[in-house]
C-alpha cells in the first residue's frame, strides 16, 4: 500500500520536520511512502528566526522527498496535486500545524478530493497557532475543509479538532520519543559544565527551545531567586533562539541580580549540540502558559531527564507524577519554585532514569503502523 505525505522534512529544521521524518521511518516498515516536501515553507518576512533550514554539521533524519510546494505560490499547489494524483496512493496525508498554510492545503486537497474521496487524512499537530490572530479561525476552517478524517497527537488537540471535524472520524496517536541526539560529544559532562562556566556540583535547570511569550520563560526567571534559597548551587540554562525581543528577559535577570545564576545561549541549536545541554541538566522545565504538546518533553525523555510541566495542553498526560517529573499550575513563579525544588528533593529517593525508561518503553507512537492500517482499512470500507 502507498501513502503520500505532504509535510516538511530535511532540509527544514524544527519539530514539524522532525515528527514527519519519524513518521516516514515508522510507516516505511510496511508501506510504500512518498513525501512531498516544501520548496518554500515560510516567506522570510513571516519567519522570526535566523534560518528555516537545518545548518547542523551532523544531519539526522534525512528522509527522501520531492521539494515541490511553495506555501505562497498557487502554481506549485497545482503541481503538487498533479504529482499526487499520479501516485495512485491508498492514503494522502497532510501535516497541519499552522493556519498560515490554510489556502495552500485547501487548494491541494480540493484538487485531490475527487480522486481520493475518503482518503485524505490531516494530522493536526496543532490546530490554531499559539499567538492566535483574528484570521486564524477562518484560515483553519478553510484549510481543514477537505479532510476526510483526522489524526491527533494529544487529547487537547482532539477536543479542538472536534469543532472543525463535524461527523468526520478522528484517530489518535502520539509524538515519538526523540532519542536521536545521542552523540559522542555528550559523554564528558564535567567538561561540558566547565565550558558553560558551571561548577561540577551545580544543579542545572534547563529551558530549551525557541522563546516566545506563551512559553513562560519570564515566569521561570522570576522563580529562580526562591529556588536559590533552597538550593544555592542552582543554575538556569536557557538554550534556544529568541523569537521575541530578549531585552525584557535580560532586564528581569539584572533586576533580580541573577547574572551569575542564569546563562542564556540565544541561538538555534544544531543537532550535534542538543545532547550536551540535556546531558548536564538535572531537570527540564516547560513553564508554558498555553500550548498543546511539546517535542522538548520528548527530547528530555530521550535523555532520561525529569521534567517540570504546567497543566496546559497534553503536557500533564505525559508525566507520571513524582516518577518522571512534576506537574504544576501555569502562570505562577511560586508553583515553578515548588515544582523544581520537589524534583531536586525526589532525587534522594527516585531513580528518574529508570522510571522514564519504563514509561517510554510502551510509548503510543509505536502503535502508529496499526493506526494507519486501521485508517486505510476504514477508507476502503467508506468507498464501498
Amino acid at each position: 500500500m502507498k501513502i503520500v505525505i505532504v509535510g516538511p522534512v530535511y532540509p527544514y529544521r524544527g519539530g514539524n520536520a522532525l515528527y514527519v521524518s519519524h513518521l516516514y521511518e515508522m510507516l516505511c516498515k510496511i508501506f510504500d511512502v512518498k513525501v512531498i516536501n516544501y520548496k518554500l515553507l515560510y516567506p522570510s518576512l513571516f519567519f522570526p528566526g535566523t534560518t528555516q533550514e537545518d545548518k547542523s554539521s551532523i544531519k539526522i533524519k534525512q528522509v527522501p522527498s520531492d521539494r515541490v510546494v511553495n506555501s505562497i505560490n498557487p502554481l506549485s499547489w497545482i503541481k503538487a496535486a498533479n504529482i499526487i494524483k499520479k501516485e495512485q496512493a491508498d492514503l494522502v496525508v497532510f501535516d497541519w500545524w499552522n493556519p498560515f498554510f490554510g489556502l495552500c492545503h485547501y487548494t491541494i486537497s480540493f484538487l485531490l478530493k475527487k480522486k481520493y474521496k475518503d482518503k485524505i487524512l490531516f494530522i493536526t499537530e496543532n490546530v490554531i497557532s499559539h499567538e492566535k490572530r483574528f484570521i486564524d479561525k477562518l484560515l483553519t476552517q478553510i484549510g481543514l475543509k477537505n479532510a476526510s478524517k483526522f489524526l491527533v497527537l494529544s487529547k487537547i488537540v482532539e477536543e479542538t479538532v472536534k469543532y472543525y471535524s463535524g461527523e468526520r472520524k478522528i484517530y489518535k496517536s502520539a509524538l515519538p520519543i526523540y532519542d536521536c541526539y545521542q552523540f559522542e560529544n555528550i559523554t564528558n559532562t564535567n567538561a561540558i559544565k566547565k565550558d558553560l562556566e558551571f561548577n561540577q556540583d551545580d544543579k542545572v535547570i534547563l529551558f530549551f527551545g525557541y522563546v516566545r511569550k506563551y512559553k513562560g520563560l519570564l515566569i521561570l526567571i522570576e522563580a529562580i531567586p526562591e529556588v536559590l534559597r533552597e538550593y544555592t548551587n542552582s543554575r538556569l540554562l536557557v538554550v534556544g533562539e529568541f523569537y521575541d525581543s530578549p531585552n525584557e528577559y535580560y532586564e528581569k535577570i539584572k533586576e533580580l541580580n541573577l547574572e551569575s545564576h542564569v546563562k542564556i545561549i540565544n541561538e538555534f541549536v544544531p543537532n550535534e549540540e542538543v545532547g550536551k545541554y540535556f546531558s548536564v541538566s538535572d531537570v527540564v522545565v516547560l513553564p508554558y502558559k498555553s500550548g498543546t504538546q511539546s517535542g522538548v518533553l520528548n527530547i528530555a525523555y530521550g535523555f532520561n531527564k525529569p521534567v517540570v510541566v504546567t497543566k496546559v495542553g497534553s503536557l500533564p498526560d505525559d508525566v507520571e507524577e513524582e516518577k518522571t517529573g512534576v506537574v504544576i499550575e501555569p502562570g505562577s513563579s511560586k508553583e515553578l519554585t515548588k515544582g523544581i525544588c520537589k524534583v531536586f528533593d525526589l532525587y534522594e529517593k527516585e531513580d528518574f532514569s529508570k522510571n522514564i525508561r519504563n514509561k517510554t518503553s510502551s510509548q503510543e507512537f509505536s502503535n502508529t503502523i496499526k493506526v494507519f492500517e486501521k485508517i486505510i482499512s476504514d477508507s476502503e470500507n467508506d468507498n464501498t
